[in-house]
This record gives structure tokens, C-alpha cells and sequence, in this order.
């Protein structure tokens, strides 16, 4: 049987039906690039001075803007219910997840960037409604999307993935930024950030990910008026050659039972903290909980031999460094798609004097080896060469010349362990789609 979203189910097996729902979401992506030519249309008549036209120009891309996000709530829904309401088939959910994930935070991102610009400028009163309302329809989807990658988390399969060197103590606090994208956390978390150097380890972060949100769920879970407290800090607790075992400890203010031992069956993280070959400890008090997880991870030093190259590139400093203002610095944005191009030149343009452009990630690194940049914005997913492996060959060549340019991962990449993906291959930073304006201006301002 085929719902309408094109997602077929067997029973005991769900695979997307490649016609039916390649064509919802391709309507819905030329539904967004529909109201981003409108509003882009839209800022060209006000500059022009030609209010009223824009003005009908906004009211209707609004509302074509405020239908798309209502059929693209529909759909992300209705995949939701068909993709967790049966419990096979990891794969071909991964895939569907990853997917739409993608392809609709694309022309999210766009339409937030535009909209942003817009609310800036000289609107009428019933203009300006309209589009607080389409705004508020597109933070509404965006809340949606970040939901469905949040809960992919317990059930993205089992299966061995890519060992890649991370930092403990950074994946924490990414996993606690990412619950928070949640339009109602019932957590405060208190993350411990004492000696928090030391902690880079060869691994998988996904798992840990998944450990640590099924916990937080636990928590959200139980009934309290008021929002639990959450401690968290890390600690080394052996290590070998080959192994640090690392101890993270989870305190509550409430006594809530973390993992429950009478039905682990049925208790993500500890199925996952056994097949990691760790071990947990609950510890319950009046009003407290303690859970504390050890957990086995590859040293550093033990896989420098084989990708020492990564390692150390990663950590070179940049020589002669002076602070620059925004307006003075070179940057060289490598994206793919003209439309995001465009749209990220628009944004940057009045405060930025010099932005030089790479269409595939071969290119981004041939102008590197050619040009002066200060900063270089890097897409992930682009042809001939990804967005990656673009940013470890100029790392490798960074190695030689013994500088560092600072790379921002801008992507529509934004599923479990990208970031940890991004990092490892050298990237310094990483924002995902979509995002604010400012957003992107303070992430460049932090590394010049």
C-alpha cells in the first residue's frame, strides 16, 4: 500500500516509492524557488522604488509561501508517522530522512535569508502581516525538520559506520545544542567545563549521540511542573596505547530512573553503551539521580599512523595573524547551487568588500592555491569534488606553507554526526541550513 506521500508500506517493511514521492518533493522545492524569485523580485522593486507593485508581489509570494509551508508540514508529518510507526528497515529510512532533510532546508534557507531582508525594509502595515506570518509558518517547518533529525537519533540502524576523530567534550555540547532546537525542552543543562582539553578520541559520534538523547527523552519524559536540572561532565578514567575509557557523568535534580533495568529491551542507550563495550552505574538519592557511563574510545596516538596528515593539519596556527574588520577581509564562498550562491552574496555583499565564488570543491581549491583569503564558506554536498574531502586537500596543502585558513561549513547536511564529519576533515566551524543572516556574519567574525 502507497499513502500520498509516496512512501509504501509492506507491513513489515517500508521503502519510498521512488515516482510518487520524488514528485511531492519536487513540487514542494519548486514551490519554495517560486516564492524565492517572487521576494527576490520583490527587494529589486523597492530598490527601484516601485512600492506598489512589490507590495502585490510580497502579499501573493506570502501566501504561495504560507500554502508551501502547509503542504511541506503535511508531508514531513506523514512521512514521520510512516517511517517510525514500523520497525524495520533502517537503511531505507536513513536514506528517506537524510533525504528530505536536504532537499527542503535548500530553499528553507533561502526564504529565511530573504524574509529577513524584507522585515528590514519600508513595508506597509498589512504587508508586513502577512509576511510575520509566513515567517513565523517558515520557523514552524524548520522547528519540523530539526524534530525529525532529533528523532531519527533512535532509529538509525546498527550497523558499523566510519570511525573519525572527534572531541568528547564539543559532541556533548553539540547533542545538548541540537535538543534544544525543541520548541518545548523541559531540561536545563549545566554542562561542566572544567579541563575540558584532552578529550579528542577516534570513534563514532553518532552512537554517543544516540546514548545521550535517548537519556535526555527519558528525562523530558517524566512528569514535573518545573524543568529538571542536568548536570553533565567528563572525566578520563584509564588510558592505554590503544584505549581512553572516558566516564560521563549525568546528574539530575530529580530522582528519575535513567535507564530501566527491569526492561532494557526496550532502553536504546543501553543497548548501545553493550555493543560499545561499556558499562553504566545508576546511583538514586531523595531528590537526585546520578548515572554514570563508561565508554571505551581509539586514542589519538594509536591511529596518528594512519591519518596523521588529518590530525595535524587540523591544528596548525595561523602565522602572522592580524585582527581584520569584516569590510577588509577576502572571502572565498564554494557552493554549487547559483540561487544559494546568489542569495549568500546578497547577504554578504553591503558588508563585505572582496567575495570571490568556487562552483565545485576542485575549483575551491585551486582559487585557494592561487588567492589571498582570509575565510573560505565551504558547501558539503557539491559535484566533481564534495565540500570534504575539498577542505582535507587544503588542509594538506596548508601543511607546507605552515598558515591556516579558517573554513565555515554553510549546508543542508544537518543529520547526526555532520558536524563531527565536518571537523574531522579539517573544517573549523559549521552552521546548517537554515539560518539567520547574523548568524553567518558572527560565525565570520569570530575567526578574523
Amino acid at each position: 500500500m502507497i499513502n500520498d506521500t509516496g512512501i509504501q508500506n509492506n507491513g513489515d517493511f517500508i521503502q519510498p516509492d521512488g515516482e510518487t514521492y520524488e514528485k511531492n518533493l519536487k513540487n514542494l522545492v519548486l514551490y519554495a524557488y517560486g516564492a524565492i524569485s517572487g521576494l527576490i523580485v520583490a527587494i529589486i522593486l523597492i530598490l527601484l522604488d516601485l512600492k506598489l507593485p512589490a507590495g502585490v508581489l510580497i502579499i501573493a509570494t506570502a501566501a504561495l509561501g504560507i500554502f508551501l509551508v502547509k503542504k511541506a508540514t503535511n508531508l514531513l508529518s506523514s512521512v514521520k508517522t510512516s517511517l517510525f510507526d514500523v520497525a524495520a528497515s533502517n537503511k531505507i529510512k536513513d536514506k528517506v530522512i537524510t533525504d528530505f532533510s536536504h532537499k527542503i532546508r535548500e530553499p528553507l534557507n533561502n526564504l529565511v535569508i530573504i524574509t529577513d531582508m524584507l522585515m528590514e525594509s519600508d513595508l506597509h502595515k498589512k504587508q508586513k502581516e502577512l509576511l510575520e506570518t509566513f515567517v513565523a509558518s517558515t520557523k514552524n517547518m524548520v522547528s519540523s525538520v530539526n524534530e525529525l533529525t532529533m528523532k531519527s537519533a533512535g532509529h538509525l540502524s546498527f550497523e558499523s559506520r566510519k570511525h573519525i576523530r572527534f572531541n568528547l567534550f564539543s559532541t556533548i555540547q553539540h547533542t545538548i545544542e541540537l535538543y534544544n532546537l525543541k520548541d518545548k525542552s523541559n531540561i536545563d543543562f549545566i554542562l561542566n567545563k572544567k579541563d575540558v582539553s584532552g578529550f579528542d578520541c577516534f570513534g563514532d559520534p553518532i552512537t554517543l549521540k544516540q546514548i545521550l538523547l535517548d537519556i535526555f527523552n527519558t528525562i523530558e519524559n517524566h512528569d514535573s511542573e518545573r524543568p529538571t536540572k542536568v548536570n553533565i561532565s567528563l572525566r578520563k578514567e584509564k588510558e592505554t596505547a590503544r584505549e581512553v575509557f572516558v566516564g560521563i557523568r549525568i546528574q539530575t535534580d530529580k530522582d528519575i530512573v535513567l535507564i530501566d533495568e527491569k526492561e532494557l529491551k526496550y532502553s536504546l542507550a543501553a543497548r548501545l553503551i553493550t555493543a560499545r563495550k561499556g558499562i553504566y552505574i545508576q546511583e538514586f538519592g531523595t531528590n537526585y539521580t546520578v548515572l554514570t557511563i563508561s565508554l571505551p574510545f581509539t586514542n589519538v596516538s594509536y591511529e596518528q599512523g594512519g591519518q596523521a596528515g588529518t590530525a595535524k593539519t587540523i591544528e596548525l596556527p595561523r602565522k602572522d595573524y592580524v585582527h581584520k574588520e569584516l569590510k577588509d577581509i577576502n572571502i572565498l564562498l564554494a557552493e554549487d547551487n547559483l540561487i544559494n550562491q546568489k542569495i549568500t552574496l546578497l547577504t554578504l555583499k553591503p558588508l563585505v568588500s572582496s567575495i570571490d565564488t568556487a562552483s565545485d570543491g576542485k575549483e575551491a581549491v585551486d582559487k585557494f592555491t592561487s588567492g589571498n583569503y582570509d575565510i573560505i564558506l565551504m558547501d558539503i554536498q557539491m559535484p566533481v569534488m564534495s565540500g570534504l574531502i575539498a577542505a582535507e586537500k587544503i588542509r594538506v596543502l596548508e601543511a607546507s606553507l605552515e598558515t591556516h585558513i579558517p573554513i565555515i561549513a554553510i549546508t543542508a547536511n544537518a543529520m547526526l554526526g555532520d558536524k563531527e564529519k565536518c571537523i574531522s576533515a579539517g573544517i573549523d566551524d559549521y552552521i546548517s541550513k537554515p539560518f539567520q543572516p547574523s548568524h553567518l556574519i558572527d560565525k565570520i567574525k569570530k575567526y578574523i
